[in-house]
């Protein structure tokens, strides 16, 4: 489906209207990398490990970065990044959370768990694309990321 060597983008969304303008985002930045969405924390977690409807993924195809959000059902975006950081074929991978949550709570939590960067979604649709642009000319054009080793 994807070939190995674009850097793909894992987009962890439960709200429409933030998928929605995410992809947009991306289209009108001219980031036209390959953007598997899922739903909620389970799906994530199926997507990362090739479990479920995920099962015959190419595990060749890693993300090049992940955009987490935090409030989504069936299991929340810190309890996501909780289990990446804690198996050896996931730890590496980079994570931004991209999220609506003002708590400070949530970005403590974020950090002491190993995100790598955290970031408020504006309400803005200007601020917005352009924090998606400056996103993604980081994490996927000057972002380098280990070699993933072959356990995975």
């Amino acid at each position: 489906m994807y070939d190995p060597n674009q850097r793909v983008i894992l987009l962890v969304e439960d709200n429409a209207d933030d998928e929605l303008m995410t992809l947009r985002a991306f289209r009108k930045s001219n980031i036209h990398n390959p953007v598997v969405v899922v739903r909620d924390g389970a799906e994530a977690l199926d997507y990362l490990f090739m479990q479920g409807r995920h099962s015959d993924r190419d595990p060749d195809i890693r993300p090049q970065v992940i955009l987490l959000d935090l409030h989504l059902p069936r299991i929340d975006g810190l309890e996501v990044l909780r289990r990446i950081r804690a198996h050896e074929q996931t730890r590496t991978l980079p994570v931004v959370i991209l999220t609506s949550s003002k708590e400070e709570r949530d970005l403590v939590e974020g950090y002491q768990l190993g995100v790598n960067s955290f970031v408020h979604k504006p309400v803005d649709v200007t601020a917005f694309f352009e924090a998606v642009k400056q996103l993604g000319m980081y994490w996927l054009v000057l972002n380098e990321l280990p070699t993933p080793r072959r356990s995975m």
